[in-house]
């Protein structure tokens, strides 16, 4: 057989499941937690950046997160940013200091939210499966060229198979994790 690499798409699956890590990190679990954040874009002179980078973040207790700029005139351009979002959590403003408090999510909420965390983990699935199929194309046009053999594009699809269900298993472990955070009262 000949010396096959697949880190090219085993890297790419690992990405995926290092990129639902995150979606999850920003679907909020009643207590107070910055990564929420991540995913909000703050119009700050005409480019959208990051609030985490135009903005300190404390956490003053577990149900809360304090966001004050260092620069005073992006007070307004966060508060509208995290009202335009789908955080569904209304900032308070003091002029100074925008606070968000986070409220005990409600039964229907957290239906909402784990609906979400399937949706993200499907999305994911879809990305991991999307590689394969684009792995098992690139090996069946080396097989045409005569770059492998026949029994070499047998032993890659099994191998690929094998990589697959494993980031599969990987991602359902990560969303049940969720699940059973946002469960959690």
């Amino acid at each position: 057989m000949a010396d096959i690499d697949y880190t090219q798409f085993t890297d790419k699956m690992k990405k995926t499941s290092e990129v639902l890590g995150t979606q999850f990190d920003s679907v909020r679990a009643g207590r107070a937690n910055a990564a929420v954040l991540d995913q909000i874009r703050v119009d700050y002179y005409g480019t959208p950046t990051p609030i985490n980078q135009i903005a300190s973040i404390a956490t003053p207790d577990p149900r809360s997160l304090a966001i004050t700029p260092y620069d005073g005139s992006a007070l307004k351009h966060i508060e509208k940013a995290i009202q335009e979002s789908d955080l569904g959590i209304n900032p308070q403003n003091d002029g100074k200091v925008i606070r968000l408090v986070f409220p005990q999510l409600t039964e229907e909420r957290r239906k909402e939210l784990i609906k979400l965390v399937k949706k993200y983990a499907e999305e994911a699935k879809i990305a991991i499966r999307n590689i394969r199929r684009d792995a098992m194309e690139f090996y069946k046009g080396q097989k045409k060229k005569s770059e492998i053999t026949e029994d070499d594009l047998k032993d890659i699809e099994k191998q690929m198979q094998k990589f697959t269900d494993d980031c599969i298993k990987n991602l359902d472990a990560l969303a049940e994790k969720k699940e059973k955070e946002l469960l959690d009262i």
